[in-house]
C-alpha cells in the first residue's frame, strides 16, 4: 500500500479527491490552498487500486517540476529512487532507463512528447496522468497531444488537471476540458466554507499616478501619428469605424490577417500592401505610447533608437517610415531629453517610496515586483537598490537580450536565496507568476495592470499563502493602464461564472469516454522521419494514425516510405526560402540521386506567389526544374494532417507492393568518387552531410576517419567527445548476428 506522509489532507482536499476516484477531473484551486497535494492523494489511490502501475505528473517549467519532485519526496511514502525527474537536461537514454524503474515521473510535456515520439516510454501502464497549470492545455502545447496519447494507449487512464485560474472565456474553458477529457469540476472559490478557514486575507490597494507635463508632450506626437495612420487606414476603406481615438490590439491583428489573407487568395490591389504595412507602423508606435504611459523613458528611449539604428539598413519598409515621420522624430527629441535628463516615470518614483515605507515598517518584508518588460525591470532593480536596507534582485527568463536573462540553475539559485531571507526585494518577469512557491511574501507589487485574468489571479497569488498578504498595483491615470485594470476584474468576476455553468452543463458539452474495442494486430505502417522533423505536426498526425515510426538522421530526404520513395517535404514558406538561399535544387538533386521514386511535398494553403518578395517567375521556373529537369513529382498538401494522411497512403501501395522491411539508406545512383566518401562519413553517428565534408577535409580519406583515435576526432570543429566516442564505439565493436 502506497501510503501519504508528513501532512495530513484537509476537508475540501478529500472531497476534490472523491471525484478524482470517479473520473478526469479538473481541479480550480486559489493559489496557496494545496492542489499538488490534492494530486499526490489521488496518486496514492490510483497506485493502490492498480499495483504496479505508474504516476505521471507534468508541469510546465523545470523549476515547477523540481519543486513538484521534491514535494511528492516529502509526502509520498516511496523510494525516493523510485520518484524520477525527467527535464531536457536529462539525456533520452537516461530518461528511458529512468521510465522503466520508476513508479512517479514528474517531466515536462515536451520531455514526455519527445519520448513518445521517439518510441522510448510505454503508456499502457500508467494510471494517472496529471497536467499542472492545466489552463496551458490548449492549441498545439504538449498537454494536448500527450493527453490524446495517453488516453488512448493506456490500459486504465485517469487525468487530473489542476489550475488557479482557467481563462475567463467559455470557449477556452470548454477547450481546456476536451483537451484533458475532463468528466467533473471542482472548483472552489475563497469564499466556500470548507475552503475559507485556510484563506488568508489580501489587502488590494490601487495606486494611481498622474503623467507629467513633458511626458504629455511625447504623447502627443505619438498619438498624432497614430492618428494620422488611421485617417489612411479608413480613407482606403479598411478600416470602417468612427472613433479613432483607440484601437485595441485585437482588432489590429484581426485587420491585418484579413489582409494578409486577401492577398493570400490571389489579390493584387495595392492598397492590400499598403494596408499590411501601415497597421505594422501602428502596432509598432503603439507599443512605443504604452512604454511611455505605463514603463518608463529607459525601455522607451531604447525602443525608440533601435529604429534610428534599423532604418538605414532594414528593407522593412514600416521602420523606414516611422523613422521618416515628422511626429516619430519630434517625440524622440523629447524622450532622448528625458533620457539624458535621467527623468523617473511617476510610477518608478511611486514604487522606490513604496518599497521603502513596507521596508521601513517591516525591516526582514520580502516583496515581489512584477513588471512586463526586462530592459525596465532591470532599471527598478538598480533604483531599488539605492534605497537604505533594500536588497533587490532581478529575476526573468533565459532568453538572452543584450546580457539580461538567468539560466534555469541561475534561476533556481535566486529562489533559493530569497526564500532563506539573503535579499528582500524579488524583481521580476511573467516568469514567476505561474506557481512557484515562495513562502511568506508580504507585498506583490504590479508595476502595471494586466488584462488577463489568470495572469492576475496568479500574480496576486503570490502573496497571502502562509499569512495576510498585501498587493498594490500602480495605475497611470488616463492611459491603457485603467483600460487593462477594468479587463482582467470583469474577465476574472467573467470566469468563475463561466465555471459554475460548465459544471451543470458538463455531460453535455463533453463526449464520454467510450469503451476501448480491441482491434485486430496487423502488420503496421512503417515510415522512417529525419530526426529534426520531429517537432513538427506532420510525426505527431503520424503517430495518431498508429504508423510505426522511426527518427534517425537522413541527409538527403525528410521521410522515406519504401527502398524506393523518399520525400523532400516543405511549406510553402520554406519553399520559396530556398529558393531564396539556393539550397533547393541541390536538395532535389541529393533526393533524385538516391531514390527510385524521389517526391517533393510542398505544404499549406498559402499563395506561393506571395509569402516573399520573389518574383512569380522565378517561383514558375523552379518548380519546371524540379518537375522536368529532374523529373521529380511535386505534390500539394493544406496542413500537417493532409500531409500524414498522403504520406500514409503513399506508404500502404509502397509496402504492400515490396514489403515492409527495407533498407532506408538505399545505394547511392550516379555518384563521383568525392560524394560517394561524403555519403560513408555522413552515416557515422552525428555528422550527417554538414560534418562530413570537414571531417574528409581534416584527415584526406575514409580509411583516415575510420582509423582516427577519439582525441585526434575531437580535433574537428564541432566534433566534441561523445560523438567521438559514439564513433570509436561503431568502428571498434565486434558485430554481432542475432541467431
Amino acid at each position: 500500500m502506497v501510503a501519504i506522509k508528513n501532512f495530513t489532507p484537509r476537508l475540501y482536499q478529500e472531497t476534490i479527491m472523491a471525484s478524482c476516484a470517479k473520473g478526469n477531473c479538473l481541479i480550480i484551486l486559489p493559489t496557496g490552498l494545496g492542489k499538488t497535494k490534492t494530486a499526490i492523494l489521488a496518486s496514492a489511490q490510483r497506485l493502490n487500486s492498480y499495483p504496479n502501475s505508474k504516476i505521471m505528473f507534468l508541469t510546465v517549467t523545470k523549476p515547477l517540476a523540481e519543486q513538484i519532485y521534491n514535494e511528492i519526496v516529502e509526502c509520498m511514502d516511496i523510494d525516493e529512487g523510485k520518484i524520477a525527474l525527467f527535464t531536457g537536461t536529462v539525456s533520452p537514454k537516461k530518461r528511458e532507463e529512468l521510465w522503466k524503474k520508476s513508479i512517479v515521473i514528474v517531466s515536462t510535456p515536451q520531455c514526455i512528447e519527445n519520448d513518445i515520439i521517439n518510441g522510448r516510454i510505454d503508456l499502457e501502464n500508467v494510471s494517472l496522468m496529471v497536467a499542472d497549470e492545466a489552463h496551458n492545455a490548449v492549441k498545439d502545447y504538449s498537454y494536448t497531444w500527450v493527453a490524446k496519447q495517453y488516453h488512448k494507449k493506456s490500459r486504465f487512464p485517469r487525468i487530473i488537471g489542476l489550475t488557479a485560474s482557467p481563462g475567463s472565456d467559455m470557449e477556452k474553458i470548454q477547450e481546456v476540458c476536451k483537451n484533458l477529457y475532463i468528466e467533473e469540476i471542482e472548483i472552489r472559490t475563497d469564499q466556500d466554507p470548507d475552503v475559507k478557514p485556510y484563506v488568508h486575507d489580501i489587502d488590494v490597494n490601487w495606486v494611481e499616478v498622474v503623467l507629467p507635463q513633458i511626458f504629455l508632450e511625447a504623447k502627443k506626437y505619438l498619438q498624432s501619428f497614430l492618428k494620422d495612420r488611421l485617417e489612411k487606414l479608413k480613407k482606403d476603406g479598411i478600416l470602417r469605424r468612427t472613433n479613432l481615438n483607440y484601437i485595441s490590439k485585437t482588432e489590429l491583428l484581426g485587420l491585418q490577417a484579413q489582409l494578409r489573407g486577401r492577398a493570400s487568395s490571389g489579390e493584387r490591389e495595392p492598397v492590400i500592401w499598403t494596408g499590411i504595412s501601415v497597421l505594422a507602423e501602428i502596432m509598432k508606435v503603439s507599443h512605443g505610447l504604452e512604454l511611455l504611459e505605463t514603463q518608463g523613458v529607459i525601455s522607451l528611449h531604447k525602443y525608440m533608437q533601435k529604429f534610428n539604428n534599423d532604418a538605414s539598413t532594414t528593407k522593412v519598409k514600416a521602420v523606414k517610415n516611422i523613422v521618416k515621420d515628422i511626429n516619430f522624430r519630434s517625440a524622440f527629441v523629447k524622450v532622448s531629453r528625458m533620457y539624458e535628463e535621467k527623468v523617473q516615470h511617476p510610477k518608478l518614483i511611486e514604487l522606490q517610496r513604496i518599497v521603502e515605507e513596507e521596508i521601513k515598517n517591516k525591516a526582514d518584508k520580502k516583496i515581489i515586483v512584477f513588471n512586463q518588460y526586462r530592459d525596465n525591470a532591470v532599471d527598478i532593480v538598480e533604483k531599488l537598490n539605492a534605497i537604505q536596507n533594500v536588497n533587490a534582485k532581478l529575476f526573468v527568463g533565459q532568453l538572452k537580450k543584450e546580457g539580461t536573462g538567468l539560466s534555469q540553475k541561475e534561476q533556481k539559485a535566486v529562489l533559493d536565496e530569497f526564500r532563506t531571507g539573503k535579499f528582500n526585494v524579488l524583481v521580476a518577469t511573467s516568469i514567476a507568476e505561474q506557481g512557484l512557491d515562495i513562502p511568506n511574501v508580504d507585498t506583490v507589487i504590479f508595476y502595471e495592470p494586466i488584462p488577463s485574468a489568470i495572469r492576475q489571479i496568479q500574480r496576486r497569488g503570490r502573496t497571502g499563502r502562509h499569512g495576510e498578504g498585501k498587493v498594490i498595483v500602480l495605475v497611470t491615470k488616463n492611459t491603457i493602464d485603467e483600460g487593462y485594470r477594468w479587463s482582467a476584474h470583469h474577465k476574472e468576476k467573467r470566469m468563475y461564472r463561466n465555471l459554475e455553468n460548465l459544471k451543470g452543463k458538463l455531460t453535455l458539452l463533453l463526449n464520454t469516454r467510450k469503451e476501448k474495442i480491441p482491434h485486430e494486430v496487423k502488420d503496421k505502417i512503417k515510415i522512417f522521419a529525419d530526426f529534426r522533423e520531429k517537432g513538427s505536426g506532420i510525426i505527431k498526425e503520424l503517430i495518431e494514425m498508429d504508423v510505426e515510426l522511426k527518427l534517425e538522421s537522413f541527409p538527403n530526404s525528410d521521410y522515406i516510405l519504401s527502398s524506393r520513395v523518399g520525400v523532400e517535404y516543405k511549406t510553402v514558406e520554406d519553399f520559396v526560402q530556398s529558393i531564396i538561399d539556393g539550397r533547393l535544387l541541390q536538395q532535389i538533386k541529393n533526393l533524385k540521386n538516391n531514390f527510385e521514386r524521389p517526391l517533393l511535398i510542398i505544404g499549406g494553403v498559402e499563395d506561393i506567389y506571395s509569402v516573399r518578395n520573389v518574383h512569380a517567375n522565378a517561383i514558375r521556373g523552379t518548380l519546371s526544374a524540379v518537375a522536368v529537369d529532374f523529373g521529380v513529382p511535386i505534390l500539394y498538401t493544406k496542413n500537417p494532417k493532409d500531409t500524414a494522411q498522403l504520406l500514409n497512403i503513399i506508404a500502404k501501395r509502397e509496402q504492400e507492393e515490396i514489403g515492409v522491411s527495407f533498407n532506408v539508406h538505399p545505394e547511392k545512383k550516379n555518384l563521383s568518387i568525392k560524394e560517394m566518401q561524403e555519403y560513408i562519413i555522413s552515416s557515422l553517428p552525428g555528422i550527417g552531410t554538414g560534418l562530413a565534408k570537414p571531417m574528409l577535409k581534416h584527415f584526406k580519406s575514409v580509411k583516415n576517419v575510420i582509423n582516427a583515435e577519439q582525441k585526434e576526432l575531437e580535433k574537428v570543429e564541432k566534433i566534441g567527445k561523445k560523438k567521438a566516442e559514439k564513433i570509436r564505439d561503431i568502428v571498434d565493436r565486434e558485430y554481432q548476428t542475432l541467431d
